[in-house]
């Protein structure tokens, strides 16, 4: 979709409903989600983080988001394809502020130019034990990425189009940290596997945006 368009029309999605968790559980690669968030919502142990959804202009005027593939390292989400964010720290006002600094320091988009338009549904990780709070944001300029050494392996650079395609879900076979060899509902954006958490909370955004386009 032309940008100048979606720009418009992305707007609204200020004054929409949150799907809500209906729709996270559609692509959660396991059935206990809500009960486990129950659990850490009781023993108040889960820590905080927060991400971002950034759509931008390509060079063509096209629509895209960004997504980022991690490193290879010790830990549950090593090696996975997941938004800009990170773990709220003291000096952040808040969780905005949260995805907002990650998205600088993981992908070089500065705070002063992106408008965050929708707080989306927070959901909840059991294997890393972290509430997740998502946003949606657009910036009007192409970004110059430059990804953070030490955490991103590469920048994936996503096309509205793409991602709008009903041929973008899928099922994987995937060995995860709590289960080998399941079947997972995903999506296969620029030839990734985006699943989990991830998927969980494109697939919330993905149905407000079919109301919108």
């Amino acid at each position: 979709m032309d940008f100048s368009e979606f720009k418009e029309k992305i707007v609204k999605i200020k004054k929409m409903n949150l799907p809500g968790e209906q729709f996270h559980l559609k692509m959660a690669p396991i059935e206990r989600l809500l009960e486990l968030k129950k659990v850490a919502r009781s023993t108040k142990t889960a820590k905080k983080a927060a991400v971002l959804m950034l759509f931008y202009p390509s060079e063509t005027n096209e629509t895209y988001f960004v997504l980022i593939l991690r490193k290879t390292y010790k830990g549950v989400h090593s090696a996975q394809v997941g938004f800009p964010g990170g773990k709220w720290e003291q000096g952040d006002t808040d969780y905005q502020a949260t995805a907002l600094r990650e998205t600088r320091e993981e992908v070089g988009v500065t705070e002063k130019s992106v408008q965050v338009l929708k707080k989306m549904t927070e959901i909840y990780i059991p294997p890393s034990n972290f509430f997740v709070q998502p946003y949606l944001g657009t910036t009007y300029e192409l970004p110059h990425f430059v990804p953070e050494e030490k955490e991103v392996e590469a920048i994936i650079e996503v096309p509205l189009q793409e991602f709008m395609d009903d041929a973008s879900k899928i099922t994987k076979t995937l060995s995860t940290s709590y289960a080998k060899e399941i079947e997972v509902p995903a999506f296969l954006l620029k030839n990734n596997v985006v699943w989990g958490a991830t998927a969980m909370i494109l697939n919330e955004v993905r149905e407000m945006l079919k109301q919108l386009l």
